[in-house]
Parts: C-alpha cells; sequence; structure tokens
C-alpha cells in the first residue's frame, strides 16, 4: 500500500511538471526540450506579469548585460526588471527558437526573436542556463541584441 501511494505521488509530481527528488533527468543534448521548456516558462512570467515567477528562474550569480553595462547577481537583476512587470501589458515578449546543452548536461544556450507589444520583432535574446545543485535550470547570463540575421 504505502509503495502504491508513494508510486502514485511521484507520477502526479512528475505530471504536474514539478521535480521529483531523486528522479533521472535528461542529460546531455537529450536535455535540450526541458531547458526551451524552461525558456518558454520564463517568457510566461511576463506574459503573466508575475516578477516573482521570473525572479525564481534566476541564478544568485546571474549577469544580465544591456546597454548600461552588466546586471550583477540575481537581487540587481530582479531590482532591475521589476519595472517590467508594472502595469497591465507586458512592454515585450521572447520565444527561443534555439536550445543547446552541454553534453556533461551542466550548462545550456538558448536564443530566439524579442517582439514588441504590436509582435514586430525588435531584437534577439541570448541566454546561458545551468542545471543548479537541485536539478533546476537556472539563467546564469543573459544578453539582448539587434534583430540577428538568419542562416
Amino acid at each position: 500500500m504505502r509503495g502504491t501511494v508513494l508510486a502514485g505521488m511521484v507520477l502526479a509530481w512528475t505530471a504536474a511538471g514539478w521535480a521529483v527528488p531523486g528522479s533521472a533527468a535528461a542529460a546531455g543534448p537529450d536535455a535540450a526540450p526541458a531547458v526551451r521548456e524552461t525558456e518558454r516558462a520564463f517568457a510566461k512570467t511576463m506574459a503573466d506579469r508575475d516578477h516573482a515567477a521570473f525572479v525564481s528562474f534566476l541564478s544568485d550569480e546571474a549577469v544580465f548585460v544591456g546597454g548600461r553595462g552588466p546586471l550583477r547577481g540575481k537581487k540587481a537583476v530582479a531590482e532591475a526588471w521589476k519595472a517590467f512587470y508594472e502595469g497591465a501589458k507586458a512592454p515585450f515578449s521572447w520565444a527561443p527558437d534555439t536550445a543547446e546543452v552541454l553534453e556533461s548536461g551542466t550548462l545550456a544556450m538558448t536564443s530566439g526573436p524579442v517582439f514588441d507589444p504590436q509582435g514586430k520583432r525588435t531584437g534577439t535574446f541570448n541566454s546561458i542556463w545551468r542545471r543548479e545543485a537541485d536539478g533546476q535550470w537556472r539563467i546564469v547570463f543573459d544578453k539582448g541584441c539587434p534583430p540577428c540575421p538568419g542562416p
């Protein structure tokens, strides 16, 4: 009975997308879909206007590079980005079109377009993610740029 209850809890946690302590996660390039989904969830925080959720994706060591110089650390990034989460409409959105993971499964890169509220492409984001000790992917570096030319 106890094993059945535990197995049911693990299945429910997995179905809900929650991390299951001690569960095996995809590694190396096989983790790319999980990283892509993490980036999509990160972008959804903007659409949902949920600053606290945004902050939960930041590594303590996060560095966001922008026009006014780098923002260093989770607290600095969270404070600087708070203004983007004010108001009813998101000032921009983004979506990954690339996700790559090191063979070690410890670092990943995502990149893709940034759009203004009308849907016009205004830039490209480039982010580096690290799988942290708790098994969660958190962003460590982020830098935007003007739209990159296609392949």
